[in-house]
């Protein structure tokens, strides 16, 4: 009788995911769900948490927002404060970008703009409410002019680094197809630095939040930075709150705003979006 020896089978190590049944895959749950799911959760916190005086829960906060919605006291200032960032945002976006080409464009600019502007940059925006009082007066004209003031900085930065940062090859390109001086910083240049432009935009659009809530906190009649303050008197922690709510939720609507933007200006760019 003969035996004959049998070579045992190569097995692959097991895997979580069977590639042999393409149909299983890993559950997970739908993002929307995961978006929402951690609001949701800390809305439960605060509302377990919340004690009505240092704290109110996010049923009284509704309760306030809907007294002051209904004696239209809320939307008179919401429109204020929409008004100052509105027009101190579109100084400080023109200016930014004005001083950004300058002196990206050119070396004297450079020279002339740069560092002048990094000086600028280091004083504190609010450190200069006294002196632009003194300046402006106690009107609209100093809490605009704060808000024109913070936001030149993030768009000046970010698009004048993107304009430096355009890689030399493309230009060479451009100018071995025949593009002039004119031609290179319409087709080349100033598009290249458009994502650039997109960042210092959202963080100008978070810093003018930060600095009009400070700012309509003194010398001011209207604005939901001066209802804060006023309810701050009657220990309204629901208004104060609610305020506060309303800044996030303009910031947010900014953010979305500028990824809108960046999905339709960018839409040749396809980069990393998560896993």
């Amino acid at each position: 009788m003969t035996t004959t020896l049998e070579t045992p089978r190569a097995t692959s190590p097991p895997t979580l995911i069977d590639a042999s049944r393409p149909g299983r895959r890993g559950w997970r749950l739908p993002r929307p769900v995961r978006r929402v799911g951690g609001p949701l959760l800390l809305l439960l916190a605060w509302q377990l948490l919340g004690d009505g005086r240092t704290l109110a829960p996010p049923s009284a906060v509704l309760a306030a927002g809907w007294e002051l919605a209904s004696t239209g006291e809320l939307g008179t200032h919401l429109l204020a404060s929409l008004s100052r960032v509105a027009q101190g945002l579109a100084l400080g976006i023109t200016s930014g970008v004005v001083f950004a080409v300058l002196a990206g464009l050119f070396r004297y600019g450079e020279d002339l703009v740069d560092s002048s502007l990094q000086i600028l940059r280091a004083l504190p925006t609010l450190g200069l409410l006294p002196l632009v009082i003194i300046w402006f007066g106690v009107g609209e004209v100093p809490k605009v002019a704060l808000v024109a003031y913070g936001t030149m900085f993030p768009v000046y930065i970010n698009t004048y680094a993107a304009i430096r940062g355009v890689d030399n090859k493309h230009v060479e390109s451009g100018q071995t197809f025949g593009l002039g001086r004119l031609g290179l910083i319409r087709h080349v240049i100033l598009p290249g630095a458009v994502p650039g432009f997109l960042v210092g935009l959202r963080f100008a659009l978070t810093s003018s939040w930060l600095i009009m809530i400070i700012a309509e906190q003194l010398n001011a009649t209207s604005g939901i930075g001066y209802l804060m303050n006023q309810a701050q008197s009657w220990y309204r922690t629901d208004i104060i709150v609610l305020g506060l709510l309303i800044y996030g939720a303009l910031g947010l609507f900014a953010d979305v705003l500028v990824r809108f933007l960046e999905r339709r200006l960018l839409s040749w760019r396809h980069g990393f979006e998560g896993s």
